[in-house]
């Protein structure tokens, strides 16, 4: 039997010392620039958020970034007058957070846990919770989306990313050739769809468990958890033969309730 939640752990801490590029902290400059009003920062894959999916002034928000650490859009956040707390499974990842919020003399509290088990913070903590694409790392995704809204206040936002679940019926071995072969049904699980030892195989030593979400575990999810969506956004595969034919990713923002 397999822990997801050790077994990424100490995944994602070995992809910081191999130096994945979504564990590369920013540079001063970039901290300079958010200080000065000019950031942005990712959701999904390369494309920047549009500001206007942001509150029109951050200063003062308290912002949750979940399943967020690295030292990317945390430190940003902070830079550009947010209160950011950086919640992540990965003391790696956070360690980047860290770093970086020492070196620039930032106010980061950076807190280690499961994204569906927000228990350290209480309701109505926060006004904007920043979920980049991260849940496909996580077993489900309805109690993360329960847990943003409560520990967000009433009429809070969550900007969320995910990966298009339809990319998960392809070969992983025939993908690297550029090939689309489609072989696996939905949902999809590392743990389930692969032979053993082919998950290592196909992407190194301990490499990180993923899964596949319904568009209904992520959209539906959403609303269930009593949000409104107010934006959709997609955009393609960074990398891949799927990039040419389909979207990898999709990011909503949406609105918790009142009341």
């Amino acid at each position: 039997m397999v822990d997801p939640v050790e077994h990424n752990r100490a995944a994602w801490d070995r992809q910081v010392a191999e130096g994945n590029e979504w564990t590369v902290p920013v540079g001063p400059e970039v901290i300079a620039r958010a200080r000065a009003g000019e950031w942005s920062i990712v959701l999904i894959g390369h494309e920047p958020v549009p500001r206007e999916w942001f509150p029109e002034d951050l200063r003062g928000c308290d912002v949750l970034a979940l399943a967020s650490g690295g030292g990317q859009q945390g430190p940003v956040l902070a830079a550009a007058g947010a209160n950011v707390t950086v919640f992540d499974n990965s003391p790696g990842q956070l360690a980047q957070d860290a770093m970086v919020a020492a070196r620039d003399g930032l106010a980061i509290r950076t807190v280690q846990g499961d994204m569906r088990d927000l228990s350290a913070f209480a309701d109505g903590s926060f006004d904007m919770v920043f979920h980049p694409c991260s849940n496909s790392f996580c077993p489900e995704v309805e109690p993360v989306w329960r847990e943003c809204s409560r520990v967000l206040r009433p009429g809070g936002l969550l900007l969320a990313g995910f990966v298009n679940p339809d990319l998960y019926i392809f070969d992983d071995a025939a993908l690297e050739d550029g090939r689309l072969v489609v072989r696996h049904r939905l949902p999809y699980s590392d743990l389930t769809h692969l032979a053993p030892g082919e998950h290592e195989a196909l992407n190194g030593p301990g490499a990180p468990l993923q899964y596949s979400h319904t568009m209904d575990e992520q959209v539906g999810g959403q609303l269930r958890a009593g949000f409104m969506i107010t934006r959709f956004a997609q955009a393609p595969m960074h990398a891949g033969a799927t990039a040419e034919y389909m979207p990898g990713y999709f990011a909503t923002a949406a609105v918790k309730a009142n009341g």
